[in-house]
């Protein structure tokens, strides 16, 4: 069977102390309910790719997940950003992502899933999502709000398609592309989940 693998903000930050502890006791929790197979507190991106890179390696990935912080077509590891730029060539971030990309499933069939805020809101999100996951040729799922217990605004992208959510879906203050303040998750926002849920619907997924 393919691996499913979670990645979290194992960094340390001032003022964020029970937020951290949540990633980590959660991770612990899923791996614990056989959700997951192994997780990672990662330092960086850098860090983040190469433990995926390398875990168990004569295995493929069927399933990734990142807890962390993000903004809009942004996700972050302390200070360390990753965006759409890092898939082009002689970007740092570009070779480590290429040696994940081999471990990926054929025909679209690994996911990578950001459970961060509003990743995947205004138009830099959109762009994030589809340049992701035509570079990956694998589905890639995200946020449009910020997102704490629930969690709302998830939407999937499969790499043949492009987005169907609305780039103004979460924005509480700006424009698609000018973002400035994002709404928080609630019973009411679109396409919300709670953080046990595991399972993303396939009608959530633009096809």
């Amino acid at each position: 069977m393919a691996l499913r693998l979670l990645v979290f903000d194992g960094t340390f930050k001032s003022g964020e102390r029970l937020l951290r502890s949540a990633w980590f006791t959660g991770a612990r929790l899923y791996r614990a309910l056989g959700r997951v197979d192994a997780h990672h507190g990662a330092t960086n991106w850098t860090d983040a790719f190469a433990w995926l890179a390398a875990y168990r390696p004569g295995e493929p990935i069927s399933e990734i997940q990142y807890w962390g912080h993000g903004t809009w077509g942004a996700v972050h590891i302390a200070h360390d950003t990753l965006r759409a730029d890092a898939l082009e060539s002689g970007h740092p971030l570009h070779e480590p992502l290429a040696a994940v990309r081999a471990r990926l499933l054929p025909e679209a069939r690994s996911l990578v899933w950001f459970r961060t805020c509003e990743t995947f809101g205004a138009r830099a999100g959109q762009t994030f999502a589809t340049s992701l996951s035509r570079f990956l040729g694998a589905r890639v799922a995200g946020h449009t709000h910020v997102i704490d217990a629930l969690q709302s605004g998830l939407h999937g992208l499969h790499p043949s398609e492009s987005p169907r959510w609305s780039a103004s879906e979460g924005l509480a203050k700006g424009t698609p592309d000018a973002p400035v303040l994002a709404k928080r998750s609630s019973p009411s926002a679109p396409n919300t989940i709670h953080f046990m849920n595991n399972a993303i619907p396939e009608e959530w997924f633009s096809t």
